[in-house]
């Protein structure tokens, strides 16, 4: 099973570098990451264009049989629990997990249509730098709730 976190722009805050470090080290129990980062469209504050060039990005580091799911604000919401579930079911049923955060635009409609699947960590907005490490620490739980580990509390 490969996961891969594929994020748009590089996180240049010092703070929010050492939490994305410190879970993927603690994920390197459980899975082997690929943490991929393209770059974030710089060149226009023009919406469809930033949009447009953050997609040919991400498509070259998406491959055919790669199971998509954007982090996304419109996506379905789980609890830890249930995100755990269905975590499980992902690892055990498809080959290549690819999990993708977008730019502070969001995603193309390009994108949207290839993914097989949304999911949102909140109905409140966030940087997207520091969605990375939510959802870093997210996964890191669901792998200590499918482990039977005392990390979660109920």
């Amino acid at each position: 099973m490969a996961v891969k976190l594929l994020v748009v722009g590089a996180t240049k805050e010092k703070y929010f570098k050492q939490s994305e470090e410190e879970y993927l080290k603690r994920l390197r129990k459980y899975c082997k990451l690929h943490y991929v980062v393209v770059n974030s469209s710089k060149n226009s504050s023009n919406k469809d264009e930033c949009l447009a060039q953050e997609q040919d990005s991400i498509l070259k580091n998406i491959s055919e049989g790669d199971y998509v799911l954007l982090l996304d604000e419109h996506g379905a919401q789980y609890s830890s629990r249930s995100f755990s579930k269905k975590l499980n079911e992902l690892l055990v049923n498809q080959s290549n997990l690819v999990f993708v955060i977008g730019g502070a635009f969001g995603f193309s409609d390009a994108i949207s249509v290839r993914s097989d699947g949304k999911w949102s960590l909140s109905n409140l907005t966030f940087p997207h730098h520091m969605v990375r490490t939510v959802f870093l620490e997210q996964l890191y739980r669901g792998f200590t709730i499918l482990n039977g580990e005392k990390y979660h509390n109920d």
